[in-house]
């Protein structure tokens, strides 16, 4: 697989899961700390950790550390990428879009 089509996969699966849909939407809002993140998804640690690195290993969301808390955001250069990503795939610019 090219370089190209593995991002756009990886950047689709991070997005093909309602709950880290509902993520992504809850960051657009703003800079998340996980225990807020935990609170309105009702969802275990355990499973929130999981979205989370699918999320941030798609360049999507990225994260800081603060005390014992993990602080997310949505990446500036992750929503460029997925903006590039679907103009590349259906062949229209992202102004287009």
């Amino acid at each position: 697989m090219n370089t190209e089509a593995k991002t756009i996969s990886e950047i689709f699966k991070a997005l093909g899961d309602e709950n880290r849909v509902q993520i992504m939407i809850m960051l657009s809002q703003g800079e998340k700390c996980a225990c807020k993140l935990l609170e309105e998804l009702k969802v275990s640690q355990p499973t929130l950790s999981h979205h989370m690195k699918i999320l941030c290993d798609s360049g999507l969301v990225s994260c800081r550390k603060d005390g014992k808390w993990m602080h997310y955001s949505i990446s500036a250069e992750g929503k460029t990428k997925a903006f590039e990503s679907l103009s590349y795939i259906t062949g229209q610019k992202a102004t287009e879009i």
